[in-house]
């Protein structure tokens, strides 16, 4: 049987962390709209998508489904699916790309996602906090996104991260997160300030700092988080005569009466919390306990955890109304300090 034309102008990337259903129908509009699929045209089939592609048939038809939710295609019980709608509004493709997706990211993704609606196709990438890979990726993108949206966070060779993000047209380029110095040019920014964020939500906290002696911070040794973070927390430390100390490997770290720790993974908060519970100490008496960035389950345990924290769902809209507006602005994010028994 002869293969339907219509596959030459279809593209899954198996890379990308958007779903295959919905690049499967990006790609059918893009094609649609470049005029290289006409109104009334027969679709393939869905089984025929699932061989070509090598996707499930749910996928293919949950594409296909979509299109015609949308009013893209119609379907004849029979005969399939065809091209029911041409003359489709310019839409915006953004090029998506998190360092990873933790509870706080997909708070980020989700608020994106939804203030931009169906006013946007995205392409949704996942580097994990690798920089060869976001380098592939940057230098490897297609030309024809309206947006890159982009938050750079790195383990290691970071420190080259502008000369690969200044390849990217300034007019269609907004930093998520964090800025990157040597960055040239008009360009949209959604940011933290990690340096003065944390200097003053534990200036906040400081009637409830004020039992311990000791304010400990938990970085591990190999990290991607900003070093803008210690210079506040250092600065704090030494503005208000507390003991600090950096700990990287929080389970060889004996707690003590009169400590207060930071911890910034989720990981290292566990291991904390049980290093606690194994002596008699008790948490936001004996010891105390900040982490960062909110979750739900924060305020439950051990009858909630202080944490400071940005407003994710707020840089998530605002990135997408940065996009919305075509907008250059730079946009700071505040933090916020949530005290809860912990501390």
């Amino acid at each position: 049987m002869k293969k339907n034309n219509v596959f030459q102008h279809l593209f899954i990337d198996y890379y990308s962390a958007t779903p295959k259903y919905l690049q499967l129908a990006n790609s059918i509009i893009k094609a649609i709209g470049d005029g290289k699929i006409k109104k009334d045209e027969l679709m393939p089939s869905i089984n025929e998508l699932s061989f070509e592609f090598e996707i499930s048939r749910d996928t293919a038809e949950k594409g296909y489904k979509y299109l015609k939710k949308i009013g893209v295609l119609d379907s004849v019980p029979g005969k399939g699916f065809f091209v029911q709608e041409t003359n489709m509004k310019q839409q915006l493709k953004i090029f998506l790309l998190f360092n990873k997706l933790s509870p706080h990211k997909k708070i980020i993704y989700d608020a994106f996602v939804a203030a931009l609606g169906d006013l946007a196709s995205i392409d949704f990438y996942i580097y994990n906090n690798d920089f060869d890979f976001f380098k592939r990726l940057i230098l490897g993108k297609k030309k024809d996104y309206t947006h890159y949206v982009i938050i750079p966070h790195f383990m290691d060779g970071g420190e080259n991260a502008a000369e690969i993000i200044n390849t990217i047209p300034k007019d269609k380029l907004i930093l998520l997160d964090k800025l990157v110095h040597g960055i040239d040019g008009q360009y949209a920014a959604v940011y933290e300030n990690f340096e003065n964020d944390i200097y003053n939500a534990l200036e906040q906290a400081l009637p409830q700092l004020s039992k311990y002696h000791t304010l400990k911070i938990i970085v591990p040794f190999y990290t991607y988080h900003p070093k803008e973070i210690l210079k506040g927390y250092k600065r704090f430390c030494n503005q208000y005569a507390f003991n600090y100390k950096v700990v990287h490997h929080i389970a060889n770290e004996p707690i003590k009466e009169g400590e207060a720790y930071i911890n910034l993974m989720e990981d290292d908060l566990v291991i904390l919390i049980e290093k606690i519970l194994a002596t008699k100490m008790k948490v936001g008496k004996h010891v105390g306990v900040i982490s960062y960035n909110e979750t739900p389950l924060k305020k439950i345990i051990l009858n909630g955890i202080t944490t400071i924290s940005t407003d994710f769902q707020m840089m998530g809209e605002k990135a997408a109304q940065l996009v919305l507006e075509q907008s250059t602005q730079h946009v700071e994010i505040p933090f916020s300090l949530t005290v809860r028994a912990s501390l």
